[in-house]
């Protein structure tokens, strides 16, 4: 059996990689975020999704503020093995920190941008005042 796992190397990205997060019931992609190792690791031993936080440059487990956690039901990498694709059971309908149920919730429709994706939960009762 082939083993899975990223190529984490040095040519690409500071150690990080994309990884997707799918709703695995209906297909909807929900976000892209960014693995590194550790991420990965504590992806593979508990069952939800952790990511590399660009920002904050701190480990994120999806979900540890808001209770929205990503339970992650298969993993794929693509044939680069530079790119992740978590298939997931999002826990509390929101995958987004603006509080949407995704992070693609602009959309371009013939010239008019709308909003598609429905708001969970109020992002300012979650993280407080931003």
């Amino acid at each position: 059996m082939a083993q899975l796992q990223p190529d984490f190397g040095p040519d690409f990205s500071k150690g990080l990689v994309p990884a997707i997060a799918q709703d695995a019931a209906t297909g909807e992609v929900l976000m892209l975020a960014y693995m590194n190792e550790e991420a990965w690791k504590r992806t593979l031993e508990t069952g939800e999704a952790h990511y590399w936080s660009r920002s904050r440059k701190e480990l994120w487990h999806k979900g540890g503020t808001s209770g929205n956690v990503q339970k992650v039901l298969s993993i794929r990498l693509d044939c680069d093995s530079d790119t992740v694709l978590l298939k997931i059971e999002q826990i509390g309908g929101a995958a987004c920190h603006t509080g949407r149920r995704s992070c693609f919730y602009r959309e371009w429709d013939n010239g008019v941008v709308r909003e598609c994706s429905p708001v969970v939960f109020d992002p300012r009762k979650v993280y407080g005042a931003q």
